[in-house]
């Protein structure tokens, strides 16, 4: 899913694309070993190339600090990676080094810190090596020294331990990349709240200033009236462009109707347009209007818009759920997609939970080509027009919310299942029939106790490992939902 493009029925809907993720890289060991064992440095530094190429692959901007020998090559280092504002910090233990010359980085550079320790292979040649081979093997050793003093200094702690051609020690690594991506993004993100929430549903009520507080976002609040001044301005050449990319994305159902269908490519016009205007990073929206006015129909147009934007990069949620929007980009930044999901039914005979919502989806995760339907009536809301039905992609899905507690405080929650085929409902909405291995209503139980709000993100894949880096390296509790 992290690609340039994603491309449905042959039509290319380019994504819109963020910063680089921003990785500081420091190596070091004992400078004591130098003099001792000639050709031990060239090893160790060859190796630290070996890292920071592979940080380098995966699109990262890498900011190297060097090799660091002693506390005042560490605390030099610290400075330029504390300037360079980095998303994490990974310090490569290539060899034995002294705690004092790691805690001034993790004190200083103001990052998350990741600690790697990868040997040059799997296992030494004990036959032939001599002390100064078997330094470059020993970077696990200062490990626990290192993480005594992080835990006495209130530092938090997490590394990866392997070998330069270990996968799994690259896998988890890359884990930790992703994170610090979502770090990133978070931190630089601007994210549009336009309208009013929906009325009653206290649950979907998200504090703004805790939003910037805890992830380092920007809340920019709209006016529908923004957006009505934007679709006014659309001309009939972008509305007839919009059209023809929605017939290549989409499949139409007979009841997509054309007035309606002109419409909702002309809200997308001017919702690109909002987007780019306002540099957005999400938008959660909502207005209920009356009597067929304007605003109105600008709130019940915005569905096939929002789709394309959701699929390109850009999340949109329906009914203000901002905290969902954040979690839909979460998703959409490791690469798992992101719905906008709620409950919708319980089948005990075949053991599943029916989830899924009207409005916005993320096309680039739908089993086939998603539908176009189009629709009289909107359940609990205004208005009428064209919708998106599919269902999410068969296999392996997590299903993943900002929840908050009583203090105020986010927390991630995730819960691990399968999207299995079967019989669905028509009316215009993403809905999947998802298995957790269990009774339906227990899992309907356990995941409504965990503090999940009414609606939440369906991402690809299982995903909860990814998510849980992500909530250490933002300082959030993470709650698992198994039953």
């Amino acid at each position: 899913m992290n690609t340039d493009h994603l491309v449905r029925g042959g039509a290319a809907l380019e994504r819109i694309t963020h910063r680089k993720t921003r990785i500081g890289l420091v190596a070091g060991g004992l400078g004591a070993y130098w003099p001792q064992f000639p050709g031990l440095l060239d090893e160790l530094q060859r190796c630290a190339s070996v890292v920071r190429d592979r940080f380098s692959g995966w699109d990262c901007e890498v900011i190297d600090a060097g090799f660091v020998s002693d506390p005042q090559d560490a605390a030099a280092a610290a400075e330029k990676l504390r300037k360079a504002d980095c998303d994490l910090v990974v310090v490569y233990l290539t060899t034995y080094l002294t705690s004092s010359m790691v805690l001034p980085i993790a004190q200083r550079a103001h990052a998350p810190v990741l600690l790697i320790d990868m040997q040059p292979t799997e296992a030494m040649d004990h036959a032939s090596f001599d002390t100064g081979k078997w330094l470059a093997y020993c970077g696990q050793c200062p490990l626990p020294e290192v993480a005594n003093v992080f835990r006495r200094s209130g530092v938090p702690f997490r590394s990866v331990s392997g070998h330069l051609n270990d996968t799994n020690a690259w896998n988890r690594i890359e884990r930790w990349i992703r994170a610090a991506d979502v770090r990133g993004t978070l931190r630089h993100a601007r994210h549009g709240l336009m309208g009013h929430l929906y009325p009653g549903m206290l649950d979907v009520s998200t504090d703004l200033t805790l939003v910037s507080s805890q992830f380092g976002s920007h809340v920019e609040v709209l006016e529908v009236d923004d957006l009505r001044v934007r679709v006014a301005e659309v001309e009939k050449e972008q509305v007839d462009e919009r059209v023809e990319l929605a017939r290549q994305v989409f499949t139409f159902a007979e009841s997509v109707n054309e007035e309606d269908l002109r419409w909702g490519a002309q809200v997308s016009v001017g919702l690109d347009r909002l987007v780019e205007d306002f540099q957005l990073d999400t938008l959660a929206y909502y207005h209920r209007g009356l009597g067929g006015e304007l605003h109105e129909r600008l709130g019940a147009g915005m569905i096939l818009g929002a789709s394309l934007l959701t699929a390109r990069g850009i999340p949109v949620a329906g009914e203000y759920e901002l905290r969902t929007s954040l979690a839909m980009l979460i998703a959409d930044r490791i690469g798992a997609g992101g719905s906008f999901t709620e409950l919708q039914a319980l089948n005990f005979t075949d053991g599943v939970v029916e989830m899924g919502h009207d409005g916005p989806a993320h096309l680039a995760i739908s089993a086939a080509d998603p539908l176009l339907r189009g629709l009289g009536v909107y359940h609990g809301k205004r208005g009428w027009g064209v919708s998106v039905e599919f269902d999410v992609k068969h296999g392996a899905v997590t299903t993943f919310g900002i929840g908050q507690e009583a203090d105020g405080t986010y927390t991630v929650i995730v819960s691990e299942g399968e999207v299995v085929p079967g019989p669905l409902l028509e009316i215009g909405n993403t809905t999947s029939r998802v298995d957790f291995g269990c009774d339906p209503g227990e899992w309907t139980d356990a995941w409504s106790a965990s503090g999940i709000g009414h609606h939440w993100s369906l991402a690809v894949g299982h995903r909860a490992r990814d998510l849980k880096a992500v909530a250490d390296l933002l300082g959030l509790p993470f709650t698992h939902v198994r039953v």
